[in-house]
């Protein structure tokens, strides 16, 4: 009698116990997302350092001190290169085991090496007890889950298919539309040249602003089904389809600024000062120009890429949970802003960028970005491969060596070039 007894006993505390966890779970307590007694450092890694980038981050660093007053913000940035300088710091403080409370990456493919190594916590459960797999576009969920789990919560979406101008520039050359297509554009850039502006302003910082502009030359000269293929095997990197455009930006790149080592703002300066034409950017571009004093629509303007009106390159700004995160109730909080509405109505209108959630106030951002808003719902979708929807670090890296050397070289090793391609998508397939 007496073992029976004990047994219920122990049978009643299993059953308090699982009871107690289930109704926790159930209210959105549950440890592993509760950030209510969140103290301390939140050190944030990230490579917005200046422009409308810093802007962007101080609008979503004031939502968060407000809604986290115990917590002290830590920004350790690594300025340049659009991230290419801060993933190399960030790789080896990973491999250091001495990861930030929380980093910055692109949405896709770019994580996959950290997922690999298990160095990141999935964020499923706290998707499900904040709400965002209601408010989040499931096709982007979708891109983000690797093995049925997320590892990052994305804080906006970029476009990176966008062809800007100087609209005085444009009057002096005789231009008064949008070029419509890649071979209309390379006409017009003949137009600028004719009245001494060089035809398009070259960011050869990096490799990575050349390789993005490649990356958008491919998707202009053979569409979205075949750019697609590049990345799951059905368009072959040293087919006829690449040889094309690699014609076509050996062309574009004969009409750039004679310095091959300016930053994307400097890049940007020729443009807005009258010294370029065109300038193919993301619309980070825009936020730049106007912490500056600009004005969109009358200093400068915009048209989705010629060639691809109706796709939409996208790419996302995301943050992670490391794995040993030394203050993870504080990165955990950092997240929580990062998916909210007001974090992402602070951030968003200064970085440029629309806010992933569907519910976002189009009110509070500019014509620009409203446009972007409708697009984004309507347009065929695909990712940026320079900034980590198609590609991996060790991808992405090879395909802005092998660009970047083709630049440098004058476009002249034609060859060299779909072999640097191909060995680059092997780098991201290893």
């Amino acid at each position: 009698m007496q073992k029976n007894s004990k047994l219920a006993i122990v049978i009643a505390g299993v059953v308090a116990i699982a009871l107690v966890a289930f109704f926790v779970t159930r209210s959105g307590s549950d440890s592993t997302t509760d950030t209510s007694k969140a103290s301390g450092n939140l050190e944030i890694f990230t490579w917005w350092a200046s422009g409308g980038e810093a802007a962007g981050l101080e609008g979503m660093t004031t939502e968060f001190t407000t809604q986290n007053p115990d917590l002290t913000f830590v920004n350790a940035s690594v300025a340049g290169a659009a991230g290419v300088n801060a993933k190399g710091v960030l790789v080896s403080r990973m491999e250091a085991g001495n990861p930030p409370d929380t980093f910055q990456a692109h949405a896709g493919a770019e994580l996959s090496s950290y997922v690999k190594a298990g160095q990141l916590e999935d964020l499923t459960e706290l998707y499900k007890a904040e709400g965002w797999d209601k408010v989040f576009p499931a096709d982007l969920i979708k891109t983000i889950t690797t093995d049925g789990k997320i590892y990052s919560v994305p804080v906006n979406i970029h476009r990176a298919n966008v062809l800007w101008w100087n609209p005085a520039a444009a009057a002096k050359a005789g231009i008064t539309k949008a070029p419509g297509s890649l071979d209309e554009m390379i006409a017009d850039m003949e137009k600028f040249k004719k009245v001494g502006i060089d035809g398009i302003a070259l960011a050869g910082q990096g490799d990575w602003a050349i390789a993005h502009l490649f990356d958008y030359v491919l998707l202009a000269s053979m569409g979205a089904e075949k750019f697609n293929g590049l990345w799951n095997g059905g368009t072959p990197w040293d087919g006829p389809e690449v040889s094309k455009a690699i014609d076509y930006l050996t062309k574009i790149l004969s009409y750039g600024n004679s310095s091959k080592s300016l930053d994307w703002p400097d890049a940007g300066k020729l443009v807005t000062s009258g010294k370029a034409g065109f300038f193919i950017m993301g619309d980070w571009a825009s936020s730049q120009w106007q912490s500056e004093g600009l004005v969109l629509g009358t200093d400068y303007t915009w048209a989705p890429g010629p060639g691809t009106d109706g796709i939409y390159q996208w790419l996302s700004d995301s943050f992670t949970l490391p794995v040993g995160a030394p203050n993870r109730a504080a990165g955990l909080a950092w997240l929580k802003v990062c998916g909210s509405l007001a974090g992402q109505d602070a951030f968003n209108p200064k970085k440029g960028s629309i806010a992933v959630r569907t519910d976002s106030d189009p009110s509070k951002y500019d014509a620009y970005l409203q446009a972007a808003m409708k697009s984004w719902k309507v347009d065929t979708l695909v990712g940026s491969t320079v900034h980590g929807v198609n590609y991996g670090n060790a991808g992405m890296a090879a395909l802005n060596s092998a660009v970047g050397k083709f630049y440098i070289g004058g476009a002249k090793d034609k060859a060299g070039f779909v072999a640097g391609l191909v060995a680059a998508y092997d780098a991201d397939k290893a």
